[in-house]
């Protein structure tokens, strides 16, 4: 293992300890990608009490679904699902069709606003801190984030372990320690989330150059980690023409 891995590792195991000490009860927020697969492996190997929860928006790749059985079953911890309100789904998609998403930008938000940013809220009720597995070299929506941000959507701090971590770093961690992953990071997908909003990246593309890849660079995130989405669309649909 080199010497700026293993800095890096103790760097985030740091945080994390940290965290879990001085922000009782805190939380992972787990998409079950290459960084949230890192910090469950930290997490685990530590014992910290940091729970870990993931959101299952009900379109995930089948890959992903047995990579949660994988995690539970090697590191024997419970991974929280929280899913998005059926009454509420089933009206947008009785609206808008199955695939509306794919029409506009506002129609996409709304989709994730229901199967993330509400399912987020619920999932962070009652926590005094969350943990991603964000990096700055993922996006160009994200080169500006921090170690520790303020979530002022939830009103509590974000950590961020992985931040300043590399792509390289990251697979030399899963390879170091034998963590289970995703089999379509192995196909070219950098970064997974819904099925029909993910594709494979060509040589050369941004990392995040795969999800919603018919909007703006600037645009492709769903609200978790940017400005928040008004989600009384949520609680309150309005009704389209």
């Amino acid at each position: 293992m080199s010497v700026d891995l293993q800095g890096r590792i103790a760097a985030a195991e740091d945080v994390l300890r940290s965290v879990s000490v001085d922000r009782a009860p805190a939380v992972l927020a787990s998409s079950f990608g290459l960084e949230d697969m890192v910090l469950t492996d930290m997490i685990s190997r530590l014992a910290l009490p940091i729970s870990i929860f993931s959101l299952d928006t009900g379109r995930l790749p089948g890959e992903t679904y047995a990579l949660m059985d994988r995690t539970r079953e090697r590191y024997k911890i419970p991974v929280a699902l929280f899913m998005p309100q059926t009454a509420i789904l089933e009206r947008y998609v009785a609206m808008n069709g199955v695939n509306g998403f794919y029409r506009d930008v506002a129609l996409r938000e709304e989709c994730c606003a229901i199967r993330k940013t509400e399912p987020l809220r619920r999932a962070l009720a009652g926590k005094r801190a969350w943990i991603t597995g964000l990096r700055r070299e993922q996006s160009t929506t994200r080169r500006h984030i921090s170690l520790e941000e303020f979530d002022a959507v939830h009103r509590m701090p974000k950590f961020n372990p992985l931040v300043e971590w590399s792509h390289d770093a990251v697979r030399a961690y899963i390879a170091l320690h034998d963590v289970p992953y995703n089999p379509l990071h192995d196909r070219g997908y950098p970064s997974i989330g819904c099925a029909p909003c993910t594709r494979a990246v060509e040589p050369g593309e941004d990392v995040r150059a795969g999800r919603w890849w018919w909007e703006r660079a600037e645009q492709r995130e769903c609200g978790l980690h940017r400005r928040p989405l008004d989600v009384a669309v949520v609680t309150k649909p309005e009704v389209r023409a």
